[in-house]
Parts: C-alpha cells; sequence; structure tokens
C-alpha cells in the first residue's frame, strides 16, 4: 500500500522543500522502505527547459530525456531513485494534457472546469507509474497564498478525503524569523502560513520550522497551539553546515519517527551510518584544493546547482575540502586569463548556450593546456576545448561553431539528426526551442587505450545529455594528428562523446552532464578522478 505525503511551503519561497522532501526520502529509505519523490510546479511553462537560469536555476535532466526542476536533482542525490519523466509537471504540462483530451473528445462535450478535469489531471499525475513504493513524497512548489498554487493544493486535499487520512501526510515548511530589535523569534508568520492553508481545507499534520537558531519550547508549543498540530509534530529546522547533515538533523528532531507514527508503522531506527561517514568526511577533511569555474551564469551559484555538489561529491571521495571560484567566463574576452587563474589547482567549464562568454571559455582551456593545469569541460566546456585545441594546435584560425552563425571552419555545428536506440530522431534548425536538445541518457564507447577507460574502468557508459550542438567529427583526424585523443564515441561512431590530451597531467573534455548522476554516497568517476589530480597539482603549487 503506497502512502502520500505532500510538502507544501510558506511565508517565503527558496526555504527548502526540495531539501526537506530529499532528507525526509533519504530517513525513510534508511528505515527499509521504498520511496519516490515527485515535483509539481505551478508555473505555466510546459517545464524549465527554456526558463533563464537566472530566474529558475539549472534544468535537471533525467535518463528517459525530461527537462525538469533542480529540486528533482536533491531527490537523486539523497536517495539514489532515478527520478523520471513522470515525478515532474507543471501547470503547463497539466494544463496542455487537458485541453489535448478535450480536442480529441475524450470528455464527451463536457464544459471544462478546474475542478474536477484539472484537480482530476493532477490527482492522476501523483499516483500514477507508480511500481508499489512505500512512501510518494510530492513537493508542492511555490508558497501557499499564490494564486497559481490553488489547483494543486486543491487536488492534494481531495485526496486526502479519497485516499482516507491513514493513506496521507500534510507537511509544511514555514519560516520562524528573528527579530535583532526585540530579541525575539516569532511565530506570528508560521500562524498566518497555516491559516492560508486551512483556508483552502488541509489541516497540516507536521510543521517544519526553518530558523537560524534554537527555537524554544515554549514558542514550539505556542506553535502547536494555534496550528492545532501536537507539540512533537513542531520539527525545527536549523541552519546546518551542510545539506547533507540535514537527514541526521532532522531524524534527531524526530521528523521520521512523527511520520511513521502517523502512519501506524513501527520499523527498525534508521541506520545512518552511510550519512555519518559523509559528515565526517566533509567536517575533517585532510586537505583543501581550489577549483575554478568559469561560466555562464557565476552570478546564481542554483544555475550549477548539481556541478557544485558533484565537485563537492569528487572532494569526499578525496577527503578534501573543494574551493569553489566562480569566474565569469566573460572577463577572459581580451585573452587575459593569467590574473585570475594563476595558482587555482583546477579549471572546470562547465555547459552553457550561446556566444557570449565562449571566447572566455576558450581562453580558459589555452590556459589549463599550456600551464598543464587539470582542466574539465563539460558539453560547452568541451567544444570550447576543441576549438581552442583546433585554433592553436592545428592551426586552423577559423575555427568556430555554427552556434553562434556561419564560420569558416565548423568545428562544432548543429546535428540534425542521430540514433536513439534502434529510432532515428530529427530535429529542424528553425524548429521550437523547448524539449528539442539531444536529451537524456545515450551509450558512450570508451576507447581502452584512454584516460578515460582508466576512470570508469569499463569501455561502455551511459550518461546523460542537454545539447542541440555536435563536435564535428570530420575534424577527428586533424586534430589527433595534433595531440586532441578522441576517447568515446557514440555506438554509431558518428558523435565524439569525450575527448582528452594524453601528455597532460589531467585535460578531459565531455559532451555529456556526469553532474547529473553524482551522489554523495556514489561520486561520479569523473569528479573523483578531476579531483585527485587537482590535489595533485596543488602539491605542486
Amino acid at each position: 500500500m503506497t502512502r502520500f505525503i505532500f510538502i507544501t511551503g510558506g511565508v517565503v519561497s527558496s526555504l527548502g522543500k526540495g531539501l526537506a522532501s530529499a532528507a525526509l526520502g533519504a530517513l525513510l529509505q534508511a528505515r527499509g522502505f521504498r520511496v519516490r519523490l515527485r515535483k509539481l510546479d505551478p508555473y505555466i511553462n510546459v517545464d524549465p527547459g527554456t526558463m533563464s537560469p537566472y530566474q529558475h536555476g539549472e534544468v535537471y535532466v533525467t535518463d528517459d530525456g525530461a527537462e525538469t526542476d533542480l529540486d528533482l536533482g536533491h531527490y537523486e542525490r539523497f536517495t539514489g531513485v532515478p527520478a523520471k519523466r513522470s515525478d515532474n509537471a507543471t501547470t503547463g504540462r497539466i494544463y496542455s494534457e487537458v485541453i489535448a483530451r478535450e480536442r480529441h473528445g475524450d470528455y464527451l462535450g463536457a464544459t471544462i472546469q478546474v475542478i474536477p478535469h484539472i484537480t482530476d489531471a493532477i490527482k492522476a499525475f501523483v499516483a500514477d507509474d507508480l511500481e508499489d513504493e512505500d512512501f510518494v513524497l510530492c513537493e508542492i512548489g511555490g508558497t501557499v497564498g499564490d494564486i497559481e498554487g490553488l489547483p494543486f493544493l486543491e487536488a492534494i486535499r481531495q485526496m486526502g478525503n479519497d485516499l482516507g487520512r491513514d493513506r496521507v501526510m500534510y507537511i509544511h515548511l514555514t519560516l520562524v524569523p528573528y527579530l535583532p530589535s526585540s530579541g525575539e523569534l516569532k511565530t506570528k508568520p508560521t500562524q498566518h502560513s497555516v491559516k492560508e492553508l486551512l483556508n483552502v481545507g488541509i489541516q497540516p499534520d507536521v510543521l517544519l520550522c526553518r530558523a537560524d537558531r534554537p527555537i524554544p519550547d515554549g514558542e514550539r508549543r505556542k506553535i502547536a497551539l494555534f496550528c492545532n498540530v501536537r507539540n512533537e509534530a513542531v520539527i525545527p529546522a536549523l541552519d546546518v553546515a551542510s545539506i547533507y547533515a540535514v537527514p541526521i538533523t532532522y531524524h534527531e528532531e524526530g521528523l521520521d519517527d512523527v511520520v511513521c507514527r502517523h502512519f501506524r508503522l513501527t520499523p527498525a531506527a534508521p541506520d545512518l551510518a552511510r550519512w555519518e561517514s559523509i559528515l565526517t568526511r566533509l567536517t575533517r577533511p585532510e586537505g583543501e584544493v581550489t577549483i575554478a569555474v568559469v561560466g555562464k551564469y557565476t552570478g546564481l551559484p542554483d544555475a550549477y546547482k548539481s556541478l557544485t555538489e558533484a565537485l563537492i561529491h569528487g572532494g569526499i571521495a578525496n577527503n578534501v575540502r573543494v574551493a569553489v571560484d566562480w569566474i565569469d567566463s566573460q572577463v577572459f574576452d581580451d585573452g587575459q586569463a593569467i590574473q585570475r587563474l594563476e595558482g587555482v589547482h583546477g579549471i572546470l567549464v562547465p555547459g552553457g548556450f550561446g556566444e557570449r562568454g565562449s571566447q572566455g571559455k576558450v581562453e580558459a582551456a589555452r590556459f589549463a593546456r599550456e600551464r598543464r593545469i587539470p582542466y574539465f569541460g563539460i558539453c560547452f566546456g568541451m567544444q570550447m576545448a576543441v576549438v581552442e585545441a583546433a585554433r592553436n594546435l592545428a592551426g586552423i584560425p577559423g575555427a568556430g561553431s555554427t552556434e553562434f552563425g556561419p564560420c569558416p571552419a565548423p568545428v562544432v555545428g548543429l546535428m540534425t539528426e542521430w540514433l536513439r536506440g534502434n529510432q532515428m530522431e530529427h530535429r529542424m534548425a528553425d524548429g521550437d526551442l523547448g524539449g528539442t536538445m539531444r536529451l537524456g541518457a545515450y551509450e558512450c564507447v570508451i576507447r581502452r587505450n584512454s584516460r578515460a577507460f582508466q576512470i570508469y574502468r569499463t569501455d561502455r557508459i551511459s550518461e546523460r545529455h542537454r545539447h542541440r550542438y555536435e563536435v564535428n567529427n570530420n575534424y577527428i583526424g586533424v586534430l589527433e594528428r595534433h595531440g586532441l585523443y578522441f576517447s568515446g564515441m557514440s555506438p554509431d561512431g558518428l558523435l565524439p562523446e569525450m575527448v582528452e590530451i594524453p601528455d597532460h597531467p589531467w585535460f578531459v573534455g565531455v559532451q555529456f552532464h556526469p553532474e547529473l548522476k553524482s551522489k554523495p554516497f556514489d561520486p561520479h568517476p569523473l569528479f573523483t578522478s578531476f579531483v585527485e589530480a587537482a590535489v595533485a597539482q596543488s602539491r605542486l603549487v
């Protein structure tokens, strides 16, 4: 029997509903339960694929090719359960499906309304495509009181009636702010937030109270009294030094016990050894390395959320702290990279779109190659490393990417068709932007006499992609003759997936996004190896 836990948020946005959901999922796993995590987003975009990273943060990509909210990355990193397309839905997607069914005549001439048609579609999304999980944790995006979130709140209210309260639980995340002028933690915002929930018919069972300091028992009792929950169901969610401390702190505050009692379950105590080991390595590292991330969206770290976490995971694997130096690639457009990159132990150029800052990324790759500093190019970062090698190693001054317009030597170009398994996929240069890239998991065949093979220890891998442009395989021969080795290719041999420089301490570019599959308890081998190379570099500086 699958039980459903709905996580809502109030008072302000960005309180950490995604982390709270992921941490609770990890706790339930540690007690022996099977979990699945889902996200309902109230915005009208069909998915976040065409949204600016500055507005929405990174786009997380699943194996089956869905462009989803970044919270699904938290879910995977904390539980190890691969997310799927069916784990993220937006208002735009729900309405698109309902309208398509109406056009098809599925509603037999009925007047289509928010209730019951939209709410029924939301309920179907929450309950469909399950595999006998013990718990489904479903996060509702946005803040209670937002007008666009009302259909989602109504749908989960109905599910409480449909399934019964022995199968449904509501957790509300709120803020308990501290006012320095009065020296008090204020409970009124939480009370008002719960009142908003009550106005739509939802009585929360648990309150997770974000605060920057301990919440005294008196304030917890006051919150419980005015919000109509039990004292033990008011759970402090205090700030912590690392997000990977959240499962342990929630357990210490009794969250998983409250959840199990609500569902009348008596499982064994959780095994948290995995999280304790991770925290030990995070809090007592044996050293520190500095990695320069030369990107386009460095003004908002959430634009590279999975990347940041994957670097931390690489540090965990090597028992070192990774300090990230965020550098806007535009500062290198004049070719002066030395001032910012001097002294770093590794350089990483991540994915991105568009010409702005591209020359700076080329300069960063050149600096790393010439100074023999470990270099990791991901997606666009690999493409710019190939462009740099074409210009400065192979002597092709007109080398560039057609993403920026016509160029004399299109070393990187738009792919309009490719194989996915046994099926040919097609794209048009002037087609829609949303959902039209090479998305999701694709296989890569690795050459055995390569660093990539030493890292992966296998000659066939599967990694997630998100891009429109590919390295032009017509230039492989000339580039390899001048020192750039193509160590990984698509199974049909047409699409370059990995490049490296054999006589460099560590210079690897990949067309895919390995950061999407890294976890604190299972660091991605590429990030583990990259940080290891940075550690070696730190001993030379």
